[in-house]
């Protein structure tokens, strides 16, 4: 690997390509590996084990968007589960490093996405309601690859009043374009494709480009848990 930006054909590498621990996927962490191996203790199987870590890091890393992204450590595996908080980009990345630290191969895939459902505060901050380089996993179970969503913790999903993304390692887990009250929820506009390690620079540069105002904000810091609610707008964009 010649670097954490260098992004993989996946047609031509191996699975021991997404077994290695990377710049931002440190898969040979001590916290990383002994966060992995508590939570696959006494599973049995790769589909068994890389459902229990979703549920590890889904539930047990609480979702926040207002980080410090100028700072690695809030795209890095371990630095993410120091901190018990993360957003997509950052929990994706705990997510492949404990597969990989157990030895299921698993990289980090992207989107932009169109979110309906969210904080006004936040959509005041974005001006738009395109949320560029959205993360999950892809984990290599059984020989098959599946996409694996671990953004939003149960915790937060009750607060906004939408059921948890559920996992079973079988078909891709990929957020719901409706809600449970059939209101838009979110929608795929480009996949960026699937990489090794956490393309940190790319997504910094976008980020800065797109959400000034964002990159302030979390910098000073915020709270989007607390700004989460059943109640959230059924659709953004008619608000600008």
């Amino acid at each position: 690997m010649s670097g954490a930006d260098e992004r993989y054909d996946v047609s031509d590498d191996t699975d021991a390509v997404f077994l290695k621990a990377a710049p931002f996927i440190d898969s040979d962490h001590p916290a990383i590996v002994a966060y992995a191996r508590k939570h696959a203790a006494g599973v049995d199987g790769d589909l068994a084990r890389a459902i229990a870590l979703y549920g590890a890091v889904r539930d047990g890393i609480k979702y926040d968007i207002y980080r410090d992204y100028s700072d690695p450590a809030t795209f890095r595996a371990s630095g993410v589960l120091a901190a018990g908080q993360g957003f997509c980009v950052g929990k994706a990345a705990v997510l492949a490093a404990c597969c990989r630290a157990v030895g299921i191969p698993a990289r980090v895939g992207y989107a932009d996405v169109r979110n309906h459902m969210t904080s006004p505060r936040l959509h005041a901050l974005t001006q738009t309601d395109v949320f560029y380089w959205h993360s999950y996993a892809d984990i290599r179970v059984n020989g098959t690859w599946v996409k694996a969503t671990p953004a939003f913790d149960r915790e937060l999903c009750a607060r906004m009043g939408i059921p948890p993304l559920e996992f079973d390692g079988r078909s891709d887990s990929l957020f719901q374009p409706l809600d449970a009250q059939g209101r838009r929820r979110m929608e795929y506009l480009n996949d960026r494709g699937t990489f090794a390690d956490v393309p940190f620079a790319a997504i910094l540069e976008n980020f800065k480009l797109h959400y000034p105002k964002l990159i302030e904000a979390a910098q000073l810091s915020g709270n989007f848990r607390a700004e989460a609610r059943a109640n959230v707008a059924s659709d953004v964009g008619s608000q600008t």
